[in-house]
């Protein structure tokens, strides 16, 4: 077998495991899909702090042994609701604005009966500060009217581009999370998470170094890589190795 096929092998074999096995496998019709809450989201009704959590779950159907769709839920000190923003594709296909900002007291529930990841989790002043930046960083987002499933721009690129402009969030996407790296006209950006770098040529090819990220490399949107500094890997169509809130930075 030729290196190409090695290669090609490698990166496929996780999105393929998934739809072998089926743990990508979600509700075929979305109006009877659970939405139940996974229980990341304190009750706004009792808890008063700020906070502010990203989180991601498998996409809808075939789509779902490839990728994650991502959002964020904020909610200030004192409020009695969370504020969700997403970027949603069938918005666009309808003429509406892709970004769409919903209020709940569970911003947490599954995604068409998808399991939530919890990616992070900020809380008290700390979160104030994100919240104030955060309108400023949604109207700078530049794909307000279009959605491209891959390689971008789509639902995570619109998270990647917040977490890019507020480097509080200290946000690292898992890799599934194609359409993180579609960085449009930039060639060279900062990574998500704020803590390095990535090389991307619309989001189909690239290579990612920063602290929290490790190394990733990205071809035809699926990643592979490593960080020995959190002892985890990410693999396409699979995502990032432990999984789950031990990477959010501030997790109860």
């Amino acid at each position: 077998m030729s290196l190409a096929a090695l290669v090609l092998a490698a990166f496929l074999a996780g999105p393929l495991l998934g739809a072998a096995t089926g743990f990508a496998a979600q509700a075929q019709d979305w109006r009877t899909a659970s939405r139940a809450p996974m229980g990341w989201a304190p009750d706004p009704a009792s808890y008063q702090p700020a906070v502010v959590q990203a989180y991601a779950a498998r996409t809808v159907r075939w789509r779902g042994a490839f990728a994650v769709h991502c959002w964020i839920a904020v909610k200030p000190e004192g409020a009695t609701v969370y504020h969700r923003y997403e970027v949603i594709g069938f918005n666009v296909s309808r003429n509406r604005p892709a970004i769409r900002e919903t209020e709940t007291a569970t911003p947490d529930q599954r995604w068409y009966g998808a399991d939530v990841e919890l990616l992070q989790d900020i809380r008290g002043p700390e979160a104030e500060k994100i919240i104030a930046a955060l309108p400023a960083a949604i109207a700078s987002y530049p794909y307000p009217n279009t959605y491209v499933v891959w390689p971008g721009p789509n639902s995570n690129t619109f998270i990647a581009h917040l977490a890019r402009s507020i480097p509080e969030l200290h946000l690292a996407l898992p890799g599934n999370a194609i359409g993180k790296d579609f960085t449009g006209w930039k060639i060279v950006a900062a990574a998500p998470s704020g803590t390095g770098l990535q090389l991307s040529l619309g989001g189909m090819l690239g290579v990612l170094l920063a602290g929290k990220e490790g190394l990733e490399v990205n071809v035809l949107g699926l990643v592979f890589g490593a960080n020995p500094l959190k002892l985890a890997i990410a693999v396409p169509g699979v995502g990032r190795l432990p999984a789950r809130h031990n990477w959010a930075d501030n997790a109860p």
